[in-house]
């Protein structure tokens, strides 16, 4: 596996990561054994980066992870995330970026992991009511304890990049990017090169589309999120037309003879070297796949053709029930 440094002096990690939400049970049913021997399988291929979340399963996704790195620490760039509030039957609060609410969330991550230290840690979603400066500051002196190695932001816009990377230096920032999903181009990027902060694209394959997983008559299962219109370009109403989208991807693999995957992801690596895609997956044959798109090359005229399919996405990113946040964190004090 080929190694990236996440933005221009932050940490080397492999070129692709694999994020764990799926193993929690978001699309459908996931079997334990696999989802662990999918971390392994990555691990074996020089997959470093894992990607998980506190808030994934509520808390089920961090524990599984831990139990399946638990021998093998030394190997992986763990990377979590905290800031959702959840209730007993893990409804959502709403989000607390406080620094008291930043130490209890690494602490119960730690236990859940059963690691003494994580090595990227993300705040989730900016939170309205508490200024960045002072979350990015806890998650600074947790630092400074040695429980956290990196401080990483998630769905943030340019302004507040720019106010946290003041405080401490933000090794990344994660965001919604694929070759149906491009408005993190308009700011957001720009922000990570002038900042010198890497990118994680999360939904890299816009949720199974863009790898052939997903096709207009995939019958999904009732808990699948993806069943209904949460979102809603894999929904029912706009599947299909974004499946027949996707079909030009197909096309470019075939005459690689590579994946619709691989392709997809190689696309991505192209555009900045300081990009690295985390695509969820909870099974092996995925993670296979998906390792092998560093080694994929993709002509001028293969980059050319892909980009033809910006703006041209039916439906919106999310559904009205899961609209992502617009607003910045209040000025400091």
């Amino acid at each position: 596996m080929r190694t990236r440094r996440l933005g221009r002096e932050g940490p080397e990690v492999s070129a692709v990561g694999l994020g764990c939400m799926p193993m929690s049970h978001t699309y459908g049913h996931a079997d334990e054994a696999e989802s662990i021997a999918t971390i392994h399988r990555a691990l074996d291929l020089g997959v470093t980066l894992i990607d998980t979340a506190d808030v994934y399963g509520g808390g089920h996704n961090e524990e599984l992870v831990g139990r399946a790195i638990r021998d093998r620490r030394d190997e992986v760039f763990l990377a979590t995330k905290f800031g959702f509030l959840r209730g007993p039957n893990n409804e959502p609060l709403g989000i607390d970026g406080s620094p008291e609410y930043v130490r209890r969330a690494c602490e119960a991550s730690l236990r859940r992991l059963g690691v003494d230290h994580v090595d990227l840690y993300q705040q989730h979603r900016v939170d309205p009511k508490v200024p960045i400066e002072e979350t990015v500051g806890a998650v600074a002196e947790l630092i400074a304890e040695g429980k956290v190695r990196h401080v990483g932001l998630s769905e943030a816009l340019a302004p507040d990049l720019r106010r946290a990377a003041a405080v401490h230096p933000i090794a990344s920032v994660q965001s919604e990017y694929s070759l149906l999903e491009r408005s993190v181009e308009d700011e957001v990027l720009p922000s990570c090169e002038e900042l010198g902060i890497g990118f994680l694209p999360f939904s890299p394959l816009a949720r199974g589309l863009l790898a052939g997983s997903l096709t207009a008559d995939t019958v999904l299962e009732d808990d699948d999120f993806r069943a209904g219109e949460r979102f809603p370009r894999v929904g029912p109403t706009h599947r299909a037309a974004n499946v027949a989208l996707a079909a030009v991807v197909a096309e470019i693999a075939a005459a690689h003879d590579a994946t619709p995957a691989q392709v997809s992801l190689a696309w991505m690596l192209a555009k900045a070297p300081w990009i690295v895609p985390i695509p969820g997956t909870k099974r092996v044959r995925y993670v296979e796949d998906n390792a092998g798109a560093p080694e994929l090359s993709l002509s001028d005229d293969d980059m050319a053709r892909l980009d033809t399919l910006a703006g041209r996405a039916h439906g919106d990113r999310y559904g009205a029930a899961a609209q992502l946040p617009t607003w910045t964190s209040p000025p400091a004090r």
